[in-house]
C-alpha cells in the first residue's frame, strides 16, 4: 500500500513540474533546460512507473523467498563443512526434512555460483563438492574464521 502511494506521489511530481515546464518561457534547445526536465519529470516519472510495475523492492512473498532459499543454501554450507566438502541430495534432504527436488535447486544453484561442483562415484552416485570445505579442519568456529578470511 504504501509502495503504491508513494509511486503515484512520484507520478503526481512529474506531472507537477512538467505542467510548471509548460507555463515557463524554458526553450528546449538550451541543455540546461534539458538536464532540468529530465531531473524533474523524467526521472520521478520513471520512478513512479517502477515502483507500480513492481520493479524496485519486489513483493513481501517474492522477498520471503529469496530469504528462505539463502537460508537453505546457509544449511547446506554449514554441513558441507560437516561432511568434508561431499553431499549428496537425499543426505540433504533429510537431514534439512525438505523435498528432494528443492534440494536438487539449491545445490545446482550452488555449482552455478561456482562454490560447488557436480561429481560422481564409480557407481553412478551423484555428489556435490565443496572445495572450500573440504580443506578447513578444527573446530567449526576457527573453521567459519577460515572461510570468512578467503
Amino acid at each position: 500500500m504504501q509502495r503504491k502511494l508513494g509511486a503515484w506521489a512520484l507520478i503526481a511530481l512529474a506531472t507537477f513540474m512538467f505542467l510548471g515546464f509548460m507555463r515557463s518561457s524554458g526553450s528546449l534547445a538550451s541543455p540546461a533546460t534539458l538536464f532540468a526536465l529530465l531531473i524533474t519529470v523524467v526521472l520521478p516519472a520513471a520512478g513512479g512507473i517502477a515502483l507500480l510495475r513492481g520493479a524496485i523492492g519486489g513483493s513481501p512473498r517474492e522477498r520471503m523467498e529469496k530469504l528462505r532459499q539463502q537460508t537453505i543454501e546457509a544449511e547446506i554450507l554449514r554441513m558441507a563443512l560437516e561432511h568434508k566438502g561431499r553431499l549428496t541430495v537425499v543426505e540433504v534432504a533429510s537431514a534439512l526434512a525438505l523435498p528432494g527436488e528443492q534440494v536438487q535447486v539449491a545445490l545446482d544453484a550452488l555449482v552455478r555460483r561456482e562454490v560447488a561442483d557436480l561429481d560422481f562415484t564409480d557407481d553412478g552416485v551423484v555428489y556435490y563438492t565443496f572445495h572450500d570445505a573440504k580443506h578447513v579442519t578444527g573446530t567449526r568456529a576457527a573453521d567459519s574464521a577460515r572461510l570468512l578470511d578467503g
